[in-house]
C-alpha cells in the first residue's frame, strides 16, 4: 500500500465535503466522524421518508451529523439523475461557499449469477455505481479545483474496492464485479487526469465485512453481520485519507485496515463486534 502523506491541517475543521448517499451505514459513519472536526457534510440521499425495512433518512443522518458537531445540509435527490446531482453541487456551494471533498458513498447490490440477474437490477447497479461516481466526480471538478488552488485538501474518495483481476470475482457475480470496477476505474483514471491540479483521488474498501443494513437483508445477515467489524473502521479510515496531502496521497486503492495500521492501530479488536479477529469474514474482492 502507498503510504498517506498527512496533509498540512490534519483536521476536517470548516471543510466541506459532498456525499453521495450517507443515510445510514458506511456513509453516515464517515459524515459523523468528519463532523466530529466540525466539517460541513452535505448529503444527496433519495430516503427522504422512512423506508419499511431500512432506518434512517436524509433528515435523521442530517441531525446525527449535526449533533456531532458539524453543520448538515440534506438534499433529496438522485445520484442517477443529472438535475438533482447538479442542483445538489449548486446548493452545497450556495450554503457552504464550496466543496473540498466528494464522497462516491451510494452505491446498490446484487450478487446474482447472470443467468438470474434481472436486468432492471444491472442498470441500477450501473447507474448508481458507475455513473453516480463519474457525474458527482465530474460536476464538482471545478469547485474542487477551486479548492485545491486555494491550498485546501481537495480528495475524491470512493467507496469501491481493488482492481483485482482474479476470475473468480467476474464469475461469482458477473454484473456487481462490473459495476463496482467500474467505480474502480473511474478512480483510476480521475487521479491521473486530475494530478496536476493537486487533488486526491483515492478508493477504500473494507478488509472484512462491515454491519451494514444491506448485509443483514441477506439470507443469515445477522449472523454474517457478527463476523464482521463495525462501520467505524471505514470511517476512521476515510478521516485519515481526507486529511491527508492530496498531492502526493491519490491513485490508490485502501484497504481499511491497511490505512489505520500505517496511522499506528495495532488493535482492531474495538471494531469487532464479537468474533474473534482470527473468525472475521473477509470481504469480496480481497
Amino acid at each position: 500500500m502507498t503510504s498517506i502523506t498527512p496533509g498540512s491541517a490534519a483536521s476536517l475543521s470548516g471543510r466541506t465535503i459532498l456525499m453521495s448517499g450517507g443515510s445510514r451505514g458506511i456513509g453516515l459513519a464517515i459524515a459523523k466522524r468528519a463532523a466530529a472536526d466540525g466539517a460541513n457534510i452535505a448529503l444527496l440521499a433519495k430516503t427522504a421518508q422512512p423506508h419499511a425495512k431500512l432506518a434512517g433518512t436524509v433528515y435523521t443522518a442530517a441531525a446525527e451529523i449535526e449533533a456531532a458537531g458539524g453543520h448538515a445540509l440534506p438534499i433529496v435527490g438522485d445520484v442517477r439523475s443529472d438535475e438533482d446531482v447538479a442542483r445538489a453541487v449548486e446548493a452545497t456551494m450556495t450554503r457552504f461557499g464550496g466543496i473540498d471533498a466528494v464522497v462516491n458513498n451510494a452505491s446498490a447490490i446484487d450478487l446474482s449469477r447472470t443467468d438470474a440477474v434481472d436486468m432492471k437490477r444491472y442498470d441500477l447497479m450501473q447507474d448508481i455505481n458507475v455513473r453516480g461516481t463519474f457525474l458527482l466526480s465530474k460536476l464538482a471538478l471545478p469547485a474542487l479545483r477551486a479548492s485545491a488552488a486555494s491550498g485546501g485538501g481537495a480528495h475524491i474518495l470512493t467507496l469501491s474496492p481493488p482492481l483485482n483481476l482474479d476470475p473468480v470475482w467476474a464469475g461469482r457475480h458477473l454484473a456487481y464485479t462490473m459495476a463496482k470496477y467500474g467505480m474502480s476505474l473511474t478512480t483510476l483514471g480521475l487521479a491521473e487526469e486530475l494530478r496536476g491540479d493537486g487533488i486526491g483521488v483515492n478508493s477504500l474498501w473494507p478488509a472484512t465485512l462491515i454491519d451494514t443494513a444491506a448485509i443483514r437483508a441477506m439470507p443469515d445477515g445477522d449472523a454474517l453481520a457478527s463476523a464482521g467489524r463495525s462501520p467505524q473502521i471505514v470511517a476512521d479510515a476515510a478521516y485519515a485519507v481526507l486529511t491527508s496531502d492530496p498531492r502526493a496521497t491519490t491513485g490508490n486503492f485502501f484497504i481499511d485496515e491497511d490505512v489505520l495500521r500505517a496511522s499506528g492501530v495495532t488493535d482492531f479488536s474495538p471494531y469487532s463486534l464479537g468474533a474473534p479477529e482470527d473468525r472475521l469474514i473477509p470481504d469480496i474482492f480481497l
